[in-house]
This record gives structure tokens, C-alpha cells and sequence, in this order.
């Protein structure tokens, strides 16, 4: 693995597990063993290192997307391999690190929402038009406003005041918040697949 690349990978497992403000540069320097005077000569200062992962964590999740479309059979299939996604993403991840991205790298939060606006907004109204298609989502929503509210509340659930970390996993609110927004969308058809993908979940 190429120095860069190190650096990135252990400061994100720092940051997913402890937060980022709680993070310097020292802490990655002393977690790979490697001198701080390497990490700054490719990195300016760990602003850069959290935009720099930002830029690639966006990256992936837009490519799993787009798989993830590619490769469900139908809409509740879909939304049932993002929850694993968000699943496998939030369960590794500090819960702090959302407050402190918003707080203190205001830079990089904007990279997340311009994110959240442009391409989960603009794939979750093309799966709720696909779901339409089949059936499976009621044809009397307004796409574009249930893809919209959709994003407000993932970015509610992400919200410290809204949801205290101390008292609330940012999993568990993320779960419940797509459950009940699969449920308010789909058609008695929708809801009996629903139940059918519950019970293979659950037998997982």
C-alpha cells in the first residue's frame, strides 16, 4: 500500500472509531508508526486528510449505488441492500463523527450535503419511479417531494440535538427512519414484499 493511501486508511479507522476532533495528527503519526513529518508532506494538515477522505468515501457510496440499482430485482430489494449498507457503514462508525464533521470541517459537511442533494436525492426519486413501475410504490406521491423528505430526514437522524448519541444509536434511528419511509410509500403489494424480505433478514 502506497504511503498515502496508509495514512488515509489509518485515519479513518481513527476517526470511526474515536470521532474526529478528538484526532491529531500525532495520534495518526503514533498509529502507523510513521513520523508526522511524513504525513505533512502529503497532507497540509488533517482538515485536508478529512476532506481527501470525504472525497473518497462519497466516491464509493455513489459506485455502490449504482450497483446496488443495477443488481436488485425490484425496488424493495434495493432498499433493503442499502439498510445492510447503512447497517455495515454506521455499526463500525463513532457517533460523534457526524457533530464533528458539521462543527468543525464545515468544508468537507458541505462535500456530504451537495452529495446528499445530488445524487441520493436524484437515485431515491428514480427508485421510487421504478417502484412505481412495478407496482410496488403507490402512483399518487409526488417523486420529487417524497425524494426530498426522504433526504431531510437522513439528515435529521443525523442531527446530535435531535438525536442525543448518549441515548440514541445513529444506527437504530437510520433503520427506523427508512422503515418507516418504505412503509409510507409502498402499495399493499410492496408491503407483503416487505415482509417477505424481513423474514430472509431475519433468518440471515
Amino acid at each position: 500500500m502506497k504511503t498515502k493511501e496508509r495514512i488515509l486508511k489509518g485515519a479513518e479507522e481513527l476517526f470511526f472509531k474515536y470521532g474526529i476532533k478528538s484526532i491529531t495528527m500525532d495520534d495518526i503519526s503514533k498509529h502507523l508508526a510513521i513520523s508526522k513529518k511524513t504525513i505533512y508532506m502529503y497532507f497540509e494538515d488533517k482538515n485536508e486528510v478529512v476532506e481527501t477522505l470525504m472525497r473518497a468515501r462519497l466516491k464509493f457510496d455513489e459506485c455502490e449505488m449504482n450497483q446496488t440499482t443495477k443488481e436488485s430485482k425490484n425496488v424493495i430489494e434495493e432498499f433493503f441492500r442499502i439498510m445492510k449498507h447503512i447497517d455495515s457503514m454506521f455499526s463500525q462508525m463513532n457517533p460523534n463523527l457526524f457533530y464533528d464533521l458539521q462543527k468543525y470541517h464545515p468544508d468537507s459537511w458541505k462535500l456530504f450535503k451537495n452529495f446528499k442533494e445530488e445524487c441520493i436525492e436524484r437515485t431515491v426519486e428514480n427508485s421510487i419511479k421504478r417502484g412505481i413501475k412495478e407496482g410496488l410504490v403507490r402512483s399518487d406521491i409526488d417523486t420529487k417531494i417524497i425524494a426530498r423528505m426522504r433526504m431531510e430526514t437522513l439528515e435529521m437522524g443525523l442531527n446530535p440535538e435531535m438525536f442525543p448519541p448518549d441515548k440514541f444509536k445513529i444506527l437504530d434511528v437510520q433503520l427506523a427512519l427508512l422503515d418507516h419511509f418504505l412503509h409510507g410509500i409502498c402499495t399493499l403489494k410492496g408491503h407483503k414484499l416487505i415482509n417477505k424480505y424481513k423474514e430472509i433478514s431475519e433468518d440471515e
